[in-house]
């Protein structure tokens, strides 16, 4: 039986930051000197590079143990349709291989990273919580 190291709770609430992440634009307008009060806070959806989500994503992820790290990106790879189920084993083994010390940087190029890990979850027959707004410890 495939089991992970990683709760629920903590994929739960990368999946809801990894989707804030993801619907980010590229920067269109760099010198607008706009106000959020006058444009509708637009801009707040333009990635310029300082993102503080990618902090947030990036911090989490590296304070995580080794483990939950692989189960992470193997998790990622499991929503992605690289392997089932049955195949965990490999697909931890795979990710253990290819571990560089940049698990965030790694899986925040993931497009559809959130989705992925939600995937994951659910071939694992676990629930995650939308609307959770603080880390979990």
């Amino acid at each position: 039986m495939a089991e992970l190291t990683i709760s629920p709770e903590k994929v739960g609430f990368l999946i809801e930051k990894a989707r804030e992440f993801d619907v980010k634009d590229g920067a269109v307008d760099l010198d607008s000197g706009s106000n959020g009060a006058d444009d509708e806070i637009i801009d707040v959806l333009e990635d310029n590079g300082k993102d503080p989500v990618a902090r947030e994503i990036s911090g989490f992820i590296d304070a995580l143990s080794e483990d939950e790290q692989v189960d992470l990106v193997a998790l990622m790879r499991l929503g992605r349709g690289d392997g089932t189920i049955e195949e965990w084993p490999e697909l931890r083994r795979e990710a253990a291989r290819g571990r560089t010390g940049r698990t965030a940087s790694y899986l925040l190029g993931q497009p559809m990273l959130g989705d992925f890990l939600a995937e994951g979850l659910d071939e694992f027959g676990l629930l995650w919580s939308d609307g959770r707004t603080t880390s979990v410890q």
